[in-house]
């Protein structure tokens, strides 16, 4: 969040801020923090649902009645009730020198939004009043009327181009090395010029034309061969899938991310190797987000819910079918599937209807997870239970959302602060598989 100096500032917040963060007016250090009435209004009709959004806008509004409680709304009141944090109040409509409705010409809840921070900047004129948003548009709008305006950082990582991708090219590593790991399966970090390794972290390791794959097992400090595995039917078909099959099929890997664009096989392998390890979890879930066109809430499409939701989860029954469609169809492996799929065994479901279900003994997939903010991803690992496992997958460059990037989104949020755990594993795919035309729309398109 913005850096710590002596002079004290003011920064509004839009809703998109409280969406995205309900603790969001907690992360200004000493700075005080205004909410427009506006914000109020619009949170109270996000506060009925089962998703996220919905769930943030009511932790909100309880953490304002909380924290107001002995004060009125209109004062300033002290954060979380110390000296160190700033203070909090909320700001009624209306302008500064300009009035945002006649300027733009229309009158709408960001207009009023930027109307109540322009009369606070009027109210405190050698205090520095800044609009946080996570809106691109309206900061712009609030810097053609002369007000600062910036995005909530909370949450974003620096660099998106220096993500942790989960593997390493090392190359000129004596022969002899090379068929130690094939002898014995394994050989010290030390031996092939590593210095140090993160843990769970993937290598190829090379001579030429003679090469092995490797993974960086914490628990015995080596180096270890990684093989090529079966899932189910699906079998990895190059060195980047066969170290995520790996991570999923790793027992002692409870958390995996899998990045990639399109085609790379993050579900397709991901669901796989949640079959083939069917026994080991009493289920399988398979959920992905609900990012509408255009941003419109579901209840716009005709039918009831399953028919409203049933497009959303298409992909995921593709990738199902494809699995299913290795096996001859009066095959046992094949009627395993449907078999599962009726019991509810394996389900596949938005990710808003997983809330309050319990996730002891899981596999659970969570597909398009580039579309979730880091703290809807913090929500759904802290609820894993005993003997679950999570995998997360989805491309960071291929966001649905408005007030999501590829810097602010939960997926590399996960990928920048989780990597080097003993229970995590990640990898990044870079080549597509799915076909030569998918690859050539990921390459030049």
């Amino acid at each position: 969040m913005p850096v710590k100096s002596k002079e004290k500032k003011i920064f509004v917040l839009d809703t998109s801020v409280i969406l995205y963060d309900h603790n969001a007016i907690l992360n200004f250090d000493e700075h005080d923090v205004a909410i427009p009435i506006t914000v109020l209004e619009e949170l109270d009709n996000f506060k009925k649902g089962n998703e996220m959004k919905n769930f943030a806008a009511r932790e909100f509004i309880r953490q304002l009645d909380s924290l107001s409680k002995g004060h009125m709304l209109q004062e300033w009141v002290p954060l979380n009730g110390s000296s160190k944090k700033g203070k909090f109040r909320v700001i009624m409509n209306g302008h500064g020198t300009v009035d945002a409705d006649k300027v733009f010409g229309e009158k709408k809840a960001d207009h009023k939004i930027l109307n109540s921070a322009l009369s606070l900047q009027k109210e405190h004129p050698k205090k520095r009043v800044i609009l946080v948003s996570k809106d691109i548009n309206l900061r712009l709008k609030a810097k053609s009327l002369n007000l600062l305006a910036e995005d909530f950082e909370t949450g974003k990582i620096k660099n998106v181009d220096s993500l942790y991708t989960g593997k390493t090219l090392v190359e000129g590593v004596d022969s002899k090395l090379i068929n130690k790991i094939y002898d014995e399966g394994f050989c010290p970090p030390d031996e092939i010029g590593l210095e140090e390794a993160f843990k769970n972290h993937y290598y190829i390791i090379k001579n030429g034309k003679t090469s092995a794959l490797g993974y960086y097992n914490p628990e015995t400090e080596n180096i270890e061969r990684v093989e090529k595995q079966l899932a189910y039917g699906i079998k990895p078909l190059n060195a980047e899938q066969v170290f995520a099959l790996h991570a999923i099929l790793n027992p002692a890997v409870k958390l995996v991310t899998i990045q990639g664009v399109a085609g790379t096989g993050k579900t397709l392998l991901a669901l796989a190797g949640a079959l083939q390890q069917k026994t080991d979890f009493r289920q399988i879930y398979l959920a992905r987000p609900i990012v509408p066109l255009s941003n419109k809430d579901i209840g716009y499409l005709p039918g009831d819910i399953k028919s409203k939701i049933n497009p959303y989860m298409e992909p995921l029954w593709d990738n199902l079918k494809f699995i299913q469609n290795q096996f001859p169809e009066k095959g046992k492996d094949f009627k395993k599937i449907n078999e599962m799929v009726e019991s509810e065994k394996l389900l596949i479901t938005p990710l808003a209807y997983i809330r309050g279900r319990s996730l002891s003994r899981i596999f659970f997939i969570v597909d398009e997870a580039q579309n979730l903010t880091p703290h809807e991803v913090k929500t759904i690992i802290t609820r894993a239970g005993e003997g679950t496992k999570i995998v997360f997958t989805g491309d960071i460059h291929q966001i649905d959302t408005p007030y999501l990037d590829t810097q602010s989104n939960g997926l590399s949020y996960m990928i920048d602060k989780i990597k080097n755990h003993n229970l995590y594993a990640h990898i990044t795919l870079e080549k597509g598989e799915r076909s030569e035309l998918a690859n050539l729309a990921n390459t030049y398109l």
